[in-house]
């Protein structure tokens, strides 16, 4: 897997890989990632893939880390009681 372009963005991680005739979108926030796969088909490349990670999609990808995040911590606190 070979990097092509990290999107700077205040709060998350975006990077950009090729592999295996894919274009892969890695969103990452703390411990948490979203992954998104574009076939080489679907898309020209990184350029088109920044038009695609517009200001919606990226609210809405924000919205899921904190989904996340709240999740991640109510099971970590379930398991805590149990012990």
């Amino acid at each position: 897997m070979r990097i092509l372009a990290t999107i700077p963005h205040p709060s998350i991680r975006i990077s950009i890989f090729h592999m295996n005739e894919k274009f892969i979108v890695k969103l990452e926030a703390g411990p948490m990632e979203q992954v998104f796969k574009f076939s080489q088909g679907e898309v020209s490349g990184p350029e088109q893939i920044e038009k695609i990670l517009d200001a919606t999609f990226i609210q809405k990808a924000l919205d899921r880390f904190n989904e996340m995040f709240l999740a991640f911590g109510e099971a970590k606190e379930r398991q805590t009681k149990l012990l």
